[in-house]
């Protein structure tokens, strides 16, 4: 009992990260299924057909292939705005900086229907043809808050002093902003843009109602399981949850050695 008590903590924290794991386990399980009917729900045999084949399903790799381009140019355009916003709102004071930082979290609060539908009125209000442009859009202002959120906090912990210091060294403000501010504020950047790159690709519900005629992953997954699962889907949630994972990995590795090298 002394030792549960000592490691509560950790034990709970390991429980909680089985908990959330434990669905793409289950995906990563049936991707090697070989299921006799349309549905890949029960458990077979061990199969490498999908693995062989990850693209043996009608339109299935160029839904893909459409939500990984949109993912990428919104996590440009929202990182970029994002970035610009966060730094206007730590180091500037203007009229209505207030409001704005309020209104930023908005998109966050609100339920994503709401913003789905208030979009789809701009756009055909506007005229707008409804496809990969309006999807883009769509998907750069929901990611947008959580891109401000992200590096905002990084920029208010940032010391002024170093930027101060860089200025007394005779460097420039491009210079400064180059070799000091930009280094510092990288962490909550790329933060920022995984986070928005994560909710750009899975998102369904503001792609539904912005998508037209266009398909992404996601539609292409809510569309295939009405008529059928195949295990393909698994194959690709295993790929990019195996990405996703060496992806942090690797951050923590680097980030470990960089601390290492700047103690020694």
């Amino acid at each position: 009992m002394r030792w549960i008590r000592r490691n509560l903590v950790v034990i709970a924290g390991l429980l909680t990260l089985a908990y959330m794991i434990l669905p793409n386990v289950v995906v990563m399980v049936f991707s090697f299924n070989k299921p006799n009917g349309r549905f890949n729900y029960a458990w077979q045999q061990f199969s490498l057909d999908a693995w062989k084949d990850p693209c043996g399903v009608a339109d299935m790799c160029g839904s893909l292939s459409l939500s990984l381009q949109i993912a990428a140019w919104a996590t440009l355009g929202a990182t970029i705005l994002g970035t610009m916003i966060s730094f206007a709102l730590v180091r500037y004071r203007f009229r209505a900086r207030g409001a704005i930082n309020s209104l930023i979290f908005l998109p966050m609060a609100m339920p994503e229907v709401v913003m789905a539908a208030s979009l789809l009125t701009l756009f055909l209000n506007m005229g707008a043809e409804l496809g990969f442009w309006t999807i883009l859009i769509a998907h750069i202002m929901f990611c947008l808050s959580f891109v401000v959120t992200a590096v905002k906090a990084r920029v208010m912990s940032m010391d002024p002093r170093l930027e101060e210091a860089a200025g007394d060294l005779y460097a420039g403000p491009v210079q400064t902003f180059l070799r000091v501010t930009l280094p510092i504020a990288a962490p909550g950047i790329a933060a920022g843009a995984l986070l928005a790159f994560a909710l750009s690709f899975d998102d369904f519900i503001i792609t539904n109602f912005n998508a037209g005629s266009t398909v992404t992953f996601p539609m292409f997954v809510w569309g295939s399981a009405q008529r059928g699962t195949p295990v393909q889907i698994n194959v690709i949630g295993t790929a990019m949850f195996v990405i996703a994972v060496l992806v942090v990995v690797a951050g923590q590795i680097i980030t470990n050695r960089r601390r290492k090298t700047a103690t020694a």
